[in-house]
């Protein structure tokens, strides 16, 4: 005698990728589990095929980073899902202030995505093929050679700033700019991506508070 087993992952394609709609009612772990099994049972002739663009869905489920990093590193098992996007539809809650910064270290590979609600500062490279998003600013001290997503959910006053730019793809809210369509690079100084009027800007970093006006700045003596 068979369980009914419980569907809490539902797998759709669309025309340029995959989305996976997660239930937002049931336990994480229940959630998890059913992730897990559809990755190794399921729709195997497109989770072991040709590179695929993956948006996950979660709902109105609230996570935090360590669960959002779970969901990502199951899926990520395979080989060819490429996250593009992990959106909820939980409000954002006010107690975080739009201003915090987190630092983090490390190196985004290629297939790699990292994903953050508010502002990042990033210490470490964004390689080629490695992909930032944040829902606020994004300030890498290295290299930005990849793709770097500001103001993920729409808020176009946020900048993408960097040691040295050479991104494949700069996006700020729903503003795609890539090289050399909008903008060059030129020398070696930390520059910073922000939108004037719906289109990409870069500036050099000393030129900043013009944008962030609660920016202090040394004048010298």
């Amino acid at each position: 005698m068979g369980t009914t087993k419980q569907h809490h992952v539902t797998i759709k394609g669309m025309k340029d990728g995959l989305v996976f709609l997660l239930d937002d009612t049931c336990e994480f772990t229940a959630l998890i589990q059913d992730l897990q099994y559809k990755l190794e049972h399921t729709h195997q002739n497109i989770l072991t095929g040709p590179i695929m663009h993956v948006d996950v869905k979660l709902g109105a489920r609230a996570v935090s980073d360590a669960e959002k990093e779970e969901i990502l590193n199951i899926l990520k098992q395979k080989g060819n899902l490429l996250i593009r996007s992990i959106e909820s539809d939980e409000p954002v809650t006010t107690s975080v202030s739009e201003n915090d910064m987190k630092i983090m270290t490390g190196v985004v590979r290629s297939g790699q995505v990292l994903h953050h609600v508010g502002n990042l500062l990033f210490l470490g490279d964004i390689n080629p093929g490695g992909t930032v998003n944040c829902t606020g600013d994004i300030y890498v001290m290295g290299a930005l050679r990849g793709m770097a997503h500001a103001g993920f959910e729409g808020n176009v006053d946020a900048i993408i700033a960097a040691s040295y730019f050479s991104p494949t793809q700069l996006r700020i809210a729903d503003v795609i700019s890539r090289p050399p369509d909008e903008w060059e690079i030129k020398e070696s100084n930390m520059e910073f991506a922000y939108l004037q009027e719906g289109h990409m800007q870069i500036d050099k970093i000393q030129n900043i508070a013009r944008l962030r006006k609660d920016t202090h700045i040394f004048k010298g003596v």
